[in-house]
């Protein structure tokens, strides 16, 4: 796993129960591993936006991963509510995932995570700019 370089992230994910902290440490190694094997993503900036662990490309969308005490056996991974990919995830992976409005895929602590499918949706936020005008974002 990679180590996180930001202090400011690094105490937010300390803060984080540790079944959760578990769970979100597999997100952000399937972010980062996804970005490593697309072309011109990589590297990312990891930062805090809203308080939450972000992962920044240099052209695309930012992906946010976070959990909230008023919900404590869920947590989620997060898109910018203003472009379409949580609604083209759920077009495509109603059947795989759980959504929150158009800014979330949302997991149960015990969840199955699959981990294909949530790649291409991790990609597909990653390279949004090129893929935006593709039908169904080109997944």
């Amino acid at each position: 796993m990679d180590m996180i370089k930001n202090p400011r992230v690094a105490a937010v994910f300390d803060r984080y129960p540790i079944p959760i902290r578990t769970r979100l440490f597999v997100l952000r190694q399937l972010i980062l591993d996804t970005a490593s094997e697309m072309e011109g993503i990589a590297p990312l900036e990891e930062t805090l936006k809203w308080g939450e662990p972000s992962y920044v490309p240099p052209s695309g969308s930012t992906i946010r991963i976070h959990w909230k005490p008023s919900s404590p056996h869920q947590y989620a991974m997060y898109f910018n509510c203003n472009t379409k990919l949580v609604g083209t995830f759920r077009e495509l992976f109603s059947d795989t995932f759980n959504f929150e409005g158009n800014r979330a895929i949302v997991f149960a602590e015990h969840d199955h995570i699959p981990v294909d499918r949530l790649k291409q949706c991790i990609a597909s936020s990653l390279a949004y700019e090129a893929r935006k005008h593709l039908p169904l974002l080109g997944l």
